[in-house]
Parts: structure tokens; C-alpha cells; sequence
């Protein structure tokens, strides 16, 4: 299985003179991907050779002076677009006749470009130039591992900054294992829950106070800009567009991803996902009418968490299985029994009476479920434990977890043995 990463590299500040061509070179490509996205569009053309076929020699009169090859990436990029484009149409979401062309990089296959470790050369229409790059922890850390570059990259203008953001395309085999184990993952707005070593943990995100703070915020500079200088200025644009609510988010998820499948590696251990639906938000707020919530929910990006584990997964050759999460959070799987919510997050079996988290519930069945094949590979049942009493998923064992603030595992490699930590909600009883 092949795996793909994207690292992200700027250029050294380039001359003026140097980067006239560059301004230039990005604008025979915007007027090229404009002429033939429209074409693609209207005749449902969703293969780059196809739109090759018919628009090459339509694109070499265009810019004889381009390197023949920009006619390639040129297909690609509109094809890319258009089947976006068409997809959402088909969903309704798409209003207009042809997507719009707000944003361009600038698409370079491997006659196009040469990289070196501090270097790229790029061939334009006044010959090949050479752009020095300024590399980061990130970059060097896949250049000195088994990453391989690929022959395909993008390349952005930073027109403030009189720089190039280059997209460098690297790539690896990775073969999967077969899981020993498996550690279910439920995702909430709060918090991620895993089941790990039989001991649910508890990985505190922040989600909702991020989502809020950030909401306040905007509203705020809202209505201070607006009521001084009209709902369409650039002061308040600009002030929206320091914030960084965006990569804050990505970086929880992606750190709490690697945290994850670096512990299912390590027990040569499968993760088992909840099977959700590609438009679950909007389910969640059928019934959902105050504005806040709904925001709230949108936010909470329960399938950005999911896919960030399943591409970290695919790195390190870790298995995923997804299965159905229907009533995870209602059913007590030791006897198979309604779970009553009087308040809070904390339930009670109507049958044999044992308390439950709503979280730590919703693990314990997924992973019976992952062993009961449901909608999987996984093994069949047995040999399942829980610490507490004889018996398994005993009631002295069904609230016990480790909490783990945002604070302490945001800067964690890996997590210390289970054994050593406290139990759950000792902060909050």
C-alpha cells in the first residue's frame, strides 16, 4: 500500500526581477485553466488525457512561449476542479453554471521541475530558474527517513512576502499488519476516549471552549467594525484573518492521531472507528435550533478527527476497521441492558445497576463489536478481561479511566504505563 505526505516549504525572498516571472508565469496559467475548465464542465470531462486530447493544441497557440508541458497540468488541475465541481452539483450544493477560479498554484510535473535538499528549479517561459528553499523540522525529518519524492509538486505565490510556497509530494510502501488486538476510538465534542490495555483513556481536546472563544471573538470585531466602517471592510477582514482557530484544530487532531497509532503500533493493535455518515453534522441538527449549538456542532469535527487517524494509520501500516455505533452509548454490554441518564454524562443499568460513563460505555462496545465481526475482519470473542472484579466488565471496573488534560498530552510522545495513572474525574468530584 502506498502511502503519500505533502510537507510544505517558502522559498528565500526572491528580486523583483525574478519574481515579475514568476507573477507572470501564474498568470498564463490562470488564463489557460479558465479557458478549459468551463469546456470541462459543460461536457462532463472528468479524465485528464480526454481533456488533454481536446484542448492541447488550443493551449500551445494560446502560450507558445510555455513549456509544452504546462498544457498537462493545466488538464489536470481543471479535471480536479471539475470533478468537484459536477459532484456537488449532483448533491445540490452547487448553485452556479461553473465553479469559480479564486485561488491557483501552479501545477508541475517532472519535466517541469528538479529539486535538490535546498533548491528547486523551475523551467518557465525565460528558461530554468533556480529558487533557494528554507527548510524546517518537518521537512528534514521526511527527507532522513523512508520517504521518497514523488514526481509531482505545487507551487503557490506569496505576493506580500516575494516568495514561492512549494508543495513537495513524498511517498512510501507501507505493508499492514495483522492486528493482535484492537483499540476502539470514540469521538466526542470534549474529549476522544480510547480503550487501551483494557483501560479506557480519556484525551481532553477543548474542542468546545476553542469553538466558543473563537465565535465570541469574531462577533466582537463584528460589531465594532461594522458599526464604524460598514459591513464590507478590510480592517475587519484583516483582523478575521489573524485568527487561528483553523490550524489550532489541526494540530489537536493531528497530534492526537499520532498518539494513537504510535500506541496501536507498539501492541501490534488494529483501531476501531464508529462508522458515521459523510454528512453526520447535519443530522445531529435536525432537531437543533438554537444557533450556538448548531455552530458548536459544526465545529466539532467528528469525522476530521477520524479521517486524521485513519491517514496516520496508513503511515505506520496500522489496520482500521469501522463498525456500527448505533446505540454504543445506551446499551450496557455486560447485560445487554438500557443504560438510564438521569444527569450529566453518568448512567446507571436498568438491570444489574452498575454506573456508567457515557464515553467509557461507548468504547467497551465497540471493541466487543469489533470482536463480534460486525462489519469487519475482526476475531470472534474471547479471552476479554477487565480489571476489578472476577468476572468480566466487573462493576468496580466500569467507571475507571485515566483523564489526560490537553495540556499534558499535546506535548507527549507516548503515554506512560496505564498502571501509573490516576483514575478519571478526581479534578471533578
Amino acid at each position: 500500500m502506498r502511502v503519500t505526505r505533502t510537507v510544505v516549504l517558502k522559498s528565500e525572498r526572491l528580486p523583483k526581477k525574478i519574481f515579475k516571472v514568476f507573477i507572470e508565469l501564474e498568470g498564463m496559467y490562470r488564463e489557460m485553466l479558465l479557458q478549459i475548465l468551463p469546456f470541462a464542465v459543460q461536457n462532463g470531462i472528468t479524465s485528464p488525457v480526454k481533456l488533454k486530447a481536446e484542448k492541447y493544441k488550443f493551449l500551445r497557440e494560446l502560450y507558445p512561449q510555455l513549456p509544452s508541458h504546462y498544457a498537462y497540468t493545466v488538464c489536470q488541475d481543471a479535471v480536479t476542479r471539475a470533478k468537484s465541481f459536477l459532484k456537488r452539483k449532483r448533491r445540490g450544493l452547487a448553485k452556479k453554471e461553473c465553479p469559480e477560479v479564486r485561488s491557483v498554484s501552479i501545477w508541475l510535473d517532472d519535466h517541469l521541475w528538479r529539486a535538490g535538499l535546498t533548491f528547486i528549479r523551475i523551467a518557465t517561459h525565460k528558461g530554468w530558474i533556480e529558487v533557494g528553499l528554507e527548510g524546517h523540522k518537518y521537512y528534514w525529518k521526511t527527507v532522513n527517513s523512508d520517504w521518497k519524492l514523488a514526481s509531482q509538486s505545487r507551487v503557490k505565490l506569496d505576493k506580500r512576502e516575494r516568495r514561492l510556497i512549494v508543495f513537495l509530494v513524498f511517498y512510501k510502501d507501507v505493508r499492514e499488519y495483522k492486528a493482535k488486538s484492537w483499540i476502539p476510538i470514540d469521538v466526542n465534542e470534549d474529549n476522544v476516549t480510547a480503550l487501551i490495555d483494557f483501560k479506557p483513556v480519556i484525551f481532553e481536546t477543548n474542542q468546545k471552549k476553542i469553538t466558543l472563544g473563537y465565535y465570541y471573538r469574531r462577533k466582537k470585531v463584528q460589531e465594532k467594525w461594522d458599526k464604524k466602517l460598514g459591513s464590507r471592510n478590510g480592517k475587519k477582514r484583516r483582523i478575521l484573518g489573524k485568527l487561528r482557530e483553523k490550524d489550532k484544530k489541526r494540530d489537536i487532531r493531528n497530534k492526537l492521531a499520532k498518539i494513537i497509532v504510535e500506541e496501536a503500533r507498539k501492541r501490534n493493535a488494529g483501531i476501531v472507528l464508529e462508522r458515521l455518515p459523510k454528512n453526520v453534522p447535519r443530522r445531529m441538527l435536525e432537531k437543533v435550533s438554537n444557533k450556538q449549538l448548531r455552530h458548536r456542532i459544526y465545529q466539532s469535527a467528528f469525522l476530521g478527527i477520524q479521517k486524521a487517524i485513519e491517514r496516520k494509520a496508513k503511515e505506520y501500516g496500522v489496520p482500521v476497521i469501522k463498525v456500527n455505533p448505533k446505540n454504543s452509548s445506551r446499551l450496557c454490554p455486560i447485560h445487554n441492558a438500557v443504560v438510564k441518564y438521569e444527569s450529566g454524562r453518568f448512567g446507571v443499568c436498568s438491570v444489574g445497576g452498575e454506573v456508567w460513563h457515557r464515553d467509557i460505555l461507548a468504547v467497551w462496545n465497540l471493541y466487543l463489536r469489533a470482536l463480534q465481526s460486525d462489519g469487519s475482519n475482526a476475531p470472534s470473542s474471547g479471552g476479554l478481561f477487565a480489571d476489578g472484579s472476577p468476572v468480566p466488565l466487573g462493576s468496580t471496573a466500569t467507571n475507571e479511566a485515566i483523564w489526560i488534560e490537553k495540556s499534558r498530552w499535546l506535548r507527549w510522545n507516548s503515554l506512560p504505563p496505564t498502571q501509573t495513572n490516576t483514575h478519571l474525574y478526581k479534578k471533578k468530584r
